[in-house]
């Protein structure tokens, strides 16, 4: 486990899929991502190079089949320390012969942990090293307590967004995603109850918000996730479990219809050869 620290918060990070463990207020003394457990063995991994399921679990690039389980093979890789700082610390995960037999792109992929106050700022960035045009999905997949406090229940939460969300709600079929949305029934807040994910996650397309807020009705404690206007967000959390993830994601999973192609797939990413991506996020503790 490696830690990064300031004047107002604690981080650590185990180089197992470069993946945030802990999230301490040292001010406020409260932990405020989900340590893991029986529910969801997981605290904030990483998806890459892709996101969500692939249909069958395959996909085609250049007329050959490969396989890929769902959210990519990167959670499950030992990344390096590349860089370390004072308040940052850099991940890097390159290509090897495993990866190159399901993923035939070559690649560095750095993850980023920046301490500003009580700020966690998060950068993934995607380097083609290769000859040829690569294809990607990369996003993220906190947990974070619910409750925060052992005082409240789930149901004295909520989520806000900053802005007024109207591309309704995507359900999934067997971790695919369906043809057409439903309405979202609020189109700025989501009131927590265990029930709403017992069909899996709620997942947007072409986010407003730049920030999702996850408030309590009995404190003034919470988190701010800034999105950025990611092009799609899950929430989600496991059946009747404490924690809720709010994951800025740049792709999805296949909808039901989907062909297979990597290039057609939707919200995938094209980086031609020698470029570089780069995307970033935050979390706000208060």
């Amino acid at each position: 486990m490696i830690f990064l620290e300031n004047e107002k918060v604690k981080i650590a990070v185990m180089p197992l899929g470069a993946e945030l463990c802990s999230l301490y207020h040292k001010q406020h003394r409260l932990q405020y991502l989900w340590q893991a457990g029986d529910a969801w063995t997981k605290h904030s991994p990483v998806l890459f190079p892709i996101v969500g399921q692939l249909k069958n679990n395959e996909y085609i690039h250049q007329q050959k089949k490969y396989t890929l389980p769902r959210h990519g093979f990167a959670r499950e890789k030992k990344f390096s320390v590349f860089e370390q700082k004072e308040n940052q610390i850099t991940f890097r995960l390159s290509d090897d012969e495993q990866t190159q037999k399901n993923y035939p792109f070559t690649f560095h992929f750095d993850i980023q942990y920046q301490l500003i106050k009580s700020e966690i700022i998060i950068t993934y960035s995607v380097t083609n090293t290769g000859t040829d045009k690569m294809y990607f999905s990369v996003g993220a997949h906190p947990a974070f307590r619910v409750p925060l406090d052992l005082r409240d229940t789930y149901d004295d939460y909520y989520l806000e967004f900053d802005q007024e969300e109207q591309s309704g709600q995507w359900p999934l079929k067997d971790g695919l995603i369906e043809v057409a949305p439903i309405p979202f029934f609020n189109s700025q807040k989501i009131y927590l109850t265990k029930e709403i994910f017992s069909n899996d996650a709620l997942v947007f397309k072409k986010i407003n918000s730049n920030k999702v807020h996850l408030h309590s009705n009995k404190h003034q404690h919470g988190i701010s996730v800034t999105v950025n206007q990611c092009p799609f967000l899950g929430i989600w959390a496991a059946k009747g479990a404490d924690f809720l993830c709010i994951e800025p994601w740049q792709g999805i999973a296949d909808g039901v219809q989907a062909t297979g192609e990597i290039a057609e797939k939707e919200g995938i990413l094209g980086l031609e050869a020698g470029k570089n991506y780069q995307y970033r996020w935050a979390i706000e503790l208060y």
